[in-house]
């Protein structure tokens, strides 16, 4: 009997237009009216995860950031995996001699030191994962970003290193350049604190080795009493292995990768086509 729910947002429980489809809201409201646990597990801040449940009329605790903070569904921080500074600053002047572009993570939301830039580029990655969709209504949601406060301008990423209430979670890198990209990954590859794993094509994602979703996830069950055995986790990308791992029942997005779908147990259907809230009502009593 499962008894906890674990969804990725982005490529998962999210549409194109990076909206909660109104099966996916009503399948996890039925659940949370069984007494079903269903947490939202992401590579979004917290900030930015929730600005979407509210959107959606939802409620749910939130493994934010790969995994690098957990919150109750009050919003009350319940652990944090930080990155330690000096190893956050090491790899932004590394990531920053090979010329790509990142922004940063922290408990206080997210940072860009170039707005443009940061609602272009989610606009890009949606785009070349959905061409038949409308540009300027992408545009329109993407740009979100930046008039609703969900990622900040700073001139310079040290103000956040030389902050000592602020804590690095992660660091998002982006590039339509393959080669760029894996240097970027390579030039990394000696700093064994960090976890560097993928949400997409066009991304390297970089947390503290034990911020991952299936260590926060098995943590948020253990602290509910719930064994892994009777969780399902619902994912997409290579960022979802861990939890898809961990869980007893793992379902592969039917736009997850040959890769995803390999190591799960069940594929459902696309995030276009509310995947999640169909594999939410398969399992349910």
């Amino acid at each position: 009997m499962i008894r906890c729910i674990a969804t990725d947002m982005d490529g998962t429980l999210l549409n194109s237009m990076q909206e909660i489809p109104e099966e996916n809201k009503q399948a996890i409201l039925k659940a949370q009216a069984q007494g079903v646990e269903v947490v939202v597990a992401t590579g979004r801040s917290y900030q930015e995860a929730v600005y979407v449940l509210n959107a959606a009329g939802l409620s749910c605790p939130v493994i934010g950031v790969n995994g690098a903070e957990v919150r109750s569904i009050e919003g009350e921080v319940i652990s944090a995996n930080p990155i330690p500074k000096p190893l956050a600053r090491e790899a932004a002047a590394r990531l920053n001699a090979n010329d790509v572009y990142f922004e940063i993570y922290t408990n206080q939301g997210a940072f860009t030191i170039d707005a443009n830039k940061a609602v272009s580029t989610l606009v890009d990655i949606v785009m070349s994962a959905n061409p038949e969709a409308d540009r300027g209504e992408i545009t329109h949601a993407a740009g979100a970003r930046v008039r609703d406060g969900l990622i900040h301008m700073v001139e310079d990423y040290e103000q956040l290193f030389a902050n000592e209430d602020m804590m690095i979670y992660k660091i998002l890198v982006f590039s339509f350049e393959d080669g760029k990209l894996e240097r970027a990954r390579e030039s990394l590859t000696d700093l064994d604190e960090l976890e560097v794993t993928k949400s997409g094509a066009e991304n390297i994602e970089i947390n503290h080795k034990n911020a991952q979703k299936g260590i926060a996830l098995e943590a948020f069950t253990k602290s509910k009493g719930i064994d892994l055995a009777d969780t399902m986790a619902i994912g997409d990308n290579f960022n979802d292995i861990s939890m898809l791992e961990k869980a007893g029942r793992a379902v592969a997005m039917g736009n997850a990768s040959f890769e995803i779908k390999a190591l799960c147990d069940v594929i459902t259907e696309s995030n276009e086509e509310s995947g999640v809230g169909k594999a939410i009502l398969e399992v349910l009593q």
